[in-house]
């Protein structure tokens, strides 16, 4: 049985393509691989792995290989977002990647977090974004 919200979320489809991206992460320094998945507005799941590099600096979050998967396969806005650890836990962008995520989220994004289901305006409260640069024109 297929587990959905009521915005029509599959929760357990994005878990799974999230672990599926963890599996192919390139950890060899912190041996810390996050996969993750989102959904977009038209329906197709996009999803990234982490990429280390050995300045450590220069690497890569999974959120960065999303978005990155997101424009390859076409753009468009991101409705529900997943990440996961090498165990499958739930982990939750770092503040960097919050920003990263809110630029293309969808209105009312939702992701999991290791407290449930959440907006992005409840993980990022008062965002600085795209609006803030048209403001100012």
């Amino acid at each position: 049985m297929t587990v959905t919200d009521t915005q029509g979320v599959d929760w357990a489809a994005l878990e799974a393509a999230a672990v599926a991206a963890m599996g192919k992460a390139y950890a060899p320094y912190s041996k810390f691989p996050v996969g993750a998945a989102a959904l977009t507005e038209d329906g197709r799941i996009v999803s990234g792995c982490n990429v280390e590099n050995a300045s450590y600096g220069l690497t890569l979050c999974a959120e960065c290989a999303l978005v990155g998967d997101l424009h390859m396969g076409g753009g468009g806005r991101l409705r529900a977002f997943y990440c996961v650890d090498a165990k499958g836990n739930v982990l939750m962008p770092c503040g960097r990647c919050r920003q990263l995520l809110y630029e293309f989220r969808a209105p009312g994004m939702q992701l999991m977090t290791t407290q449930g289901i959440k907006t992005m305006d409840q993980v990022l409260p008062d965002a600085f974004g795209p609006d803030n640069l048209e403001e100012n024109r």
